[in-house]
């Protein structure tokens, strides 16, 4: 994940393809050319993208057609995926690189006292406090040398696009889940026994069950018990269980079997000694809106030696906000760009992009995507430790 997870600090040199301005007949036919669309024998193929690359036959300033080409391409493959997070993450944009607060007041929403005739109205005192929230620089290089471009035709490069959108979403989901799971387990940002909100008051929210139907209801349970500053139990309908890979078996029995076993006693107040009966009732957690999310990074985020066995339970972003994650305004996407030729002809003349840095004549294109995860109210989850 090192690779992934370089933060950048500058991109001197590079540019975006996505803010050129690209002539479309221009990128179809270096499209046409790049895929071989019109079938050429692979020697007149090579042959025709040598003379593209170096004399810009039909194809001027093709390094921008092609960055131009690998950004559309990047931008499709990264929307066609909708990363199962953002469930029960709440996702937003941040217009900067600052950090930024999400207010939290309490007060305001009491009952309201009987006003008696001509009799003033009182003011409810308010209690004010923030969560942090800020968007950070994610991304990674990418170089293709000279000789690669001729000898092998594009042919080595033509899922470049679909590696650089696989990695932005990777990232995210990587720093989203971040936010609220660490190398020990559930983040201590988040989770305590207690842990202290910004409201001042403690809040426990992290067990050390394993996942069963009885455990699953006694933590939706402790859920519903959670009070506010005020000592107003909190209202959570319609949750997100989130388990890791080795739990995804048992989550699934739990939720989609149609009846669980209880037990019950039988016999008077002369039986010598309760007899155990097994009784088959109605699983009534389908019906209380529980769904089930696969977090396949829980794992390999959390080394602590219980990443295999530990589970959180989230309410659904609408009705409390635990997790948060942003993307930077008008940049919510993740961005290809491109380093132009530093190169200068002795003879005066342009020296095509293509021929690469004055250095080792390599090519290079980043990915930059812009966002950054952040820990809200901790009543609105809870994580069960399982030894």
């Amino acid at each position: 994940m090192s690779e992934f997870l370089t933060l950048m600090e500058n991109w001197d040199g590079f540019r975006s393809a996505r803010s050129m301005r690209i002539d479309e007949a221009a990128m179809a036919r270096a499209l046409s050319l790049i895929t071989n669309k019109p079938g050429y024998s692979s020697r007149e193929h090579a042959y025709l993208l040598e003379r593209a690359f170096t004399e810009g036959v039909g194809t001027s300033d093709f390094p921008t057609l092609f960055g131009a080409l690998i950004d559309r391409q990047v931008l499709a493959n990264y929307k066609a995926a909708v990363p199962e997070w953002q469930a029960y993450v709440k996702v937003g944009t941040l217009p900067n690189f600052n950090t930024h607060e999400a207010h939290k007041v309490v007060g305001q929403d009491n009952v309201l006292p009987q006003v008696a005739e001509k009799g003033p109205y009182l003011e409810d005192p308010s209690v004010t406090g923030h969560y942090d929230r800020r968007v950070l620089k994610w991304g990674k290089r990418f170089g293709i040398s000279f000789e690669s471009v001729i000898n092998d035709s594009m042919g080595a490069f033509d899922d470049i696009a679909e590696r650089f959108a696989d990695a932005a979403t990777l990232t995210e989901a990587w720093n989203a889940t971040s936010a609220f799971c660490a190398a020990t387990g559930p983040h201590t940002g988040l989770f305590g026994a207690p842990i202290a909100d910004v409201d001042g008051q403690n809040v426990t929210n992290v067990g050390v069950l394993p996942l069963t139907i009885n455990n699953l209801q006694t933590t939706l349970r402790l859920m519903g018990q959670q009070t506010d500053a005020k000592g107003r139990t909190i209202s959570v309908r319609g949750v997100h269980l989130v388990v890791p890979k080795s739990l995804e078996f048992t989550a699934l029995q739990i939720l989609n079997s149609a009846f669980v076993q209880q037990v019950d006693t039988a016999g008077g107040a002369n039986a010598a000694a309760p007899v155990w009966v097994p009784l088959p009732t109605t699983n009534v957690l389908p019906r209380m809106g529980v769904k089930l999310w696969v977090n396949d990074l829980f794992e390999s985020i959390d080394v602590s030696g219980t990443g295999d066995t530990t589970w959180y339970v989230f309410a659904d972003p609408s009705q409390g906000i635990s997790v948060g994650f942003d993307r930077l305004r008008g940049r919510e996407a993740p961005e290809v760009c491109m380093k132009a030729s530093n190169k200068v002809s002795l003879g005066g003349g342009l020296i095509n992009p293509l021929e690469g840095d004055f250095d080792s004549d390599e090519i290079a294109y980043r990915v930059r995507c812009i966002h950054g995860g952040w820990r809200g109210d901790p009543r609105f989850c809870y994580a069960q430790v399982a030894p």
